[in-house]
């Protein structure tokens, strides 16, 4: 009798299924540096379509894709970027924005269902008239789903009431879809629909999706092309990165579909009842 072990530490630790080996071994590559490996400009474009955005680029992590994103939105030292007290980009990136990018945080608490009351991000959003002595408020950023309540998804309605504030207040809206799959399949939402209000979006692919390696942020053209320059800085340029993109085009063609069972299976495991 063959034993087999049911790792659940995380939806990180998954392996490459066969499809995804021989996909990565079969890639067509070129330098991505130089904007020339056809796989990688295949999968930007496919999850740029997916989410409804103009373009996309692939990043070696969510982290370095969030990073860029608010790196990219807050440009200005000194910047102010308001997110949740509870989210991973301000618990578990390092500290990455202040550090390497010179952006504050602005805290606002984040409720059980993983939102932030609209009415606390905009008391949080800085008054134009103290800019001698306050940061800038340049981004509002959210998590969907959001990890640290337990994966709970944000509606596609409270999402575009966050982007009608920050369109009010003259700010970007990037959303941390790290498993913005799981939270489209679970809201029985499109993923274009419920990132329809954001600027920018980081989409990991290794995560619930599978694959080995890799996450893709989306945006405009303008946001995407400075971004490009940004992972350069960070060391994000990989050269032949599209044996990596391979297997993440088989995750997309194979294994969002399996994301329903997966809730069903966590569910279970969970205790819950079934719908």
């Amino acid at each position: 009798m063959v034993t087999k072990t049911v790792d659940l530490r995380s939806d990180t630790v998954t392996k490459p299924t066969e499809a995804m080996r021989a996909a990565m071994a079969d890639a067509e590559v070129d330098d991505d540096v130089l904007c020339c490996d056809p796989t990688a400009q295949r999968l930007e474009t496919e999850v740029a379509k997916i989410t409804g955005k103009e373009a996309g680029l692939f990043v070696p992590s969510g982290t370095m894709g969030n990073l860029i994103s608010v790196l990219v939105h807050c440009e200005v030292r000194g910047s102010e970027v308001i997110l949740g007290d509870n989210c991973h980009i301000h618990i578990y990136e390092n500290g990455g924005i202040s550090t390497i990018g010179g952006v504050h945080p602005r805290t606002v608490k984040n409720n059980e269902d993983g939102t932030m009351d609209i009415d606390l991000i905009e008391a949080a959003i800085r008054d134009p008239k103290g800019a001698l002595v306050y940061p800038t408020t340049r981004l509002i950023c959210l998590e969907n789903s959001h990890a640290n309540t337990g994966g709970k998804c944000l509606s596609v309605e409270y999402t575009d009431k966050v982007g009608e504030l920050a369109k009010k207040h003259g700010l970007k809206l990037h959303i941390d879809g790290a498993r913005i799959f799981n939270a489209a399949v679970a809201l029985g939402v499109p993923v274009d629909r419920l990132v329809q209000a954001a600027d920018s979006v980081s989409v990991c692919i290794s995560k619930g999706l599978g694959a080995p390696v890799g996450s893709v942020i989306v945006g405009s053209e303008s946001f995407i092309t400075k971004a490009r320059r940004l992972r350069k800085t960070l060391g994000g340029g990989m050269r032949q990165v599209g044996i990596l993109c391979a297997a993440a085009l088989v995750a997309l063609r194979e294994n969002v579909g399996k994301l329903e069972s997966d809730h069903k299976k966590a569910k279970i495991l969970a205790g819950t009842k079934q719908d």
